[in-house]
């Protein structure tokens, strides 16, 4: 039996994320040892006793609980959000962390507006699909950075007005925008495309990092935002915009509404056997996936 503040949990489908790629690397410190991943949903198998949110049977799903790559989880109940009827766990493990991610990116970190210009790289993967789709959902105009053909599709078809390839990508938003740049760039790549974002924005515009792919940005000069036009700069956090459980749930449901309207649409490009972890981490960090990747214990 799971202990007090406790939810024994049967994972029905993992999900895989870069983030889990930084704690296994070390990008990120954790202690040794420990169990990667922190998204995943399933069944409520029992609960501890003073837990009254849950009961055995719910449908449920965390994204905030380190320890995601097993058969059987035990989730403390504040991080455990109920997965609603009319959506599957699969479903709910491809969009819970990064589509909470998307929302406070959107909504949040920079609120996007009818009539914004966003750009948004690696279009194509988990991340940046729902960012396109939700920037588009507010009636922005997307520019998707991608690197093939096949991913320009996905991104287009996810509701990008315009596709890019990585190449002086930040010169090509300013043609694109007749010189007016980007309102923000959501950039998950990092080190190889830092200086081409802060290219692409325009004056007062917003470079959110909001991953690392290709290694941390360089040391920041300062006044590069000054001769860019007033520009900001941001490195958020999803621990910060889910910070209690009622935020977490609160947030989880919004997610889960747009899921629901359509608004966003998972698309899972691969599903591995669990046993089948370290390849799913290769397939990440060569950049050889669209949409999203999950395990299956």
């Amino acid at each position: 039996m799971p202990e007090p503040g406790q939810v024994l949990v049967r994972n029905e489908a993992v999900g895989v994320n870069f983030i889990d790629v930084y704690y296994r690397d070390g990008t990120y410190p954790s202690e040794l040892p420990f169990i990667p991943g922190q998204e995943a949903a399933g069944t409520v198998v029992a609960a501890g006793g003073d837990v009254t949110g849950f009961a055995p049977g719910d449908t449920v799903a965390y994204a905030t609980h380190r320890g995601a790559y097993t058969q059987l989880a035990t989730v403390p109940e504040a991080g455990l959000v109920p997965v609603p009827q009319g959506v599957t766990a699969r479903d709910a493990a491809a969009v819970l962390l990064q589509g909470l991610a998307a929302h406070y990116l959107t909504h949040d970190t920079y609120p996007v507006a009818a009539g914004d210009t966003v750009v948004v790289l690696a279009a194509a993967g988990g991340l940046g699909r729902l960012l396109v789709q939700l920037a588009a959902h507010r009636g922005a105009t997307v520019i998707a950075v991608v690197s093939s053909a096949e991913k320009e599709k996905v991104a287009l078809e996810a509701g990008a007005r315009y596709t890019l390839r990585y190449e002086r990508f930040g010169a090509r938003v300013r043609e694109l925008t007749g010189g007016a740049g980007a309102n923000v760039v959501y950039d998950s790549v990092g080190a190889a495309t830092f200086e081409d974002s802060l290219t692409a924005l325009g004056r007062r515009g917003m470079l959110v990092l909001c991953g690392a792919s290709s290694g941390p940005v360089p040391p920041l000069d300062t006044g590069l935002l000054r001769s860019g036009g007033s520009l900001y700069v941001t490195r958020p956090t999803l621990g910060d915009h889910v910070a209690g459980s009622q935020e977490l749930r609160a947030r989880s449901a919004e997610v889960f509404a747009l899921l629901a309207a359509g608004a966003i649409r998972p698309l899972v490009s691969c599903e591995l056997p669990l046993e089948q972890a370290a390849e799913a981490h290769r397939m990440l960090a060569d950049r050889a996936t669209t949409g999203k990747l999950l395990l299956l214990p």
